[in-house]
């Protein structure tokens, strides 16, 4: 690869983080003004959202809905993000990821 090309990739991604970011701090402010996601939860959960909750205007309450009805199917990156932020224990976490099997 080029330098050029090497530089383009690495906008690339650089812009795909700084868009989800500011996607997914939507996410917060829709899901209730008490509980804003940390920068670590965005990140972490920004491919989930835009797998499974990026029908929902970044703006509405079903982002938050959607998010919590796809619990058991988001990725263990996004959960394991979720659960060292306090937004869900671990134990409900595991039951729903074993009600799942």
């Amino acid at each position: 690869m080029t330098p050029f090309t090497t530089y383009m990739i690495t906008f690339a991604a650089a812009r795909v983080v700084a868009i989800a970011a500011i996607a997914l701090s939507g996410i917060a402010i829709a899901a209730s003004e008490a509980s804003a996601y940390s920068t670590t939860v965005k990140l972490a959960c920004a491919t989930d959202y835009f797998t499974h909750c990026s029908q929902y205007s970044l703006s509405s309450p079903g982002v938050h809905q959607c998010m919590n009805a796809v619990g058991p199917r988001l990725t263990p990156r996004c959960i394991n993000a979720l659960v060292a932020a306090g937004e869900v224990s671990r134990a409900e976490a595991d039951r729903r990821l074993a009600a799942m099997r």
